[in-house]
């Protein structure tokens, strides 16, 4: 269990130190954060914020020597953790590729931790190694990202396919109101969806639910992009997967609109 391999390294802590990273975002309610490397299997080492602290090093921790804060510090379950900020710029420094900085972002977003701009807040209130990276991630980042896939399968579009950024699960709707679905992508300009298909959809239920969606946005004139995770490692074959679904759109009438954030019709 992921939270017990947090408090035996906690343990390590004596005076001043804190848990931070991965691990004190998982203690504040960031799910995915879950304590595996991108592989879903290698487990990381638990990071420690060491504060004045001295402790051995091992193998099962990261250790990071940068100045602490006492105020940056909060009790989460009785184990000292950085407060959620700090917890995300060790992170994305730890990281230390501007890319999976910013999906650490967009899952911090997408638990409720924390904002991209009082993120940048406080990563402006820093110095050191490290900061020109948190600040590109930053920028990459997206609010409406739901899962890392996600937001790996949008960086492609954007930095890989260099298409505009997409709209991030807004809901669709026909044009007599009627819902139709929330893509995780949209360009709404093409009409071209991209979804990414993820563990979670391998359900038969939820299968159909996806074929469903599909035919209804197919319907309405929306080209789709779908990926998988194993894609993710090969970005030229979702780019021209992408490139292939430009040329297709357009050629059925434009039926649908896009609808706010919060679902409703716009």
């Amino acid at each position: 269990m992921v939270e017990q391999r947090i408090l035996e390294q906690s343990m390590r802590i004596t005076a001043t130190g804190a848990v931070t990273g991965w691990a004190a975002l998982r203690l504040h309610g960031g799910n995915f954060f879950d304590g595996l490397a991108r592989d879903g299997t290698t487990r990381l080492p638990v990071p420690l914020a060491a504060g004045t602290d001295r402790f051995a090093g091992h193998p099962d921790i990261v250790r990071t020597r940068d100045n602490l804060d006492q105020g940056e510090v909060v009790l989460r379950y009785g184990i000292r953790c950085t407060i959620v900020a700090r917890a995300v710029y060790d992170e994305m420094r730890r990281i230390g590729e501007v890319r999976e900085a910013a999906v650490v972002m967009d899952m911090a977003v997408a638990a409720g931790l924390i904002s991209i701009p009082a993120m940048r807040t406080y990563a402006r209130s820093r110095a050191g190694s490290g900061n020109r990276l948190v600040l590109a991630a930053l920028e990459l980042a997206d609010a409406g990202s739901r899962s890392p896939g996600e937001s790996r399968f949008r960086l492609i579009w954007e930095l890989d396919a260099g298409w505009p950024r997409p709209l991030t699960n807004r809901s669709v709707f026909d044009l007599e109101g009627r819902f139709l679905g929330i893509p995780d992508l949209l360009d709404p300009d093409l009409g071209i969806v991209g979804e990414y298909d993820g563990a979670d959809h391998r359900g038969i239920a939820r299968h159909r639910r996806d074929v469903r969606r599909e035919d209804l946005f197919r319907r309405a004139g929306l080209e789709y992009v779908e990926v998988v995770g194993s894609d993710l490692h090969d970005p030229s074959l979702i780019v021209d997967r992408m490139e292939a679904a430009k040329a297709r759109a357009g050629r059925m009438p434009r039926l649908w609109v896009v609808g706010q954030r919060d679902g409703r019709r716009a």
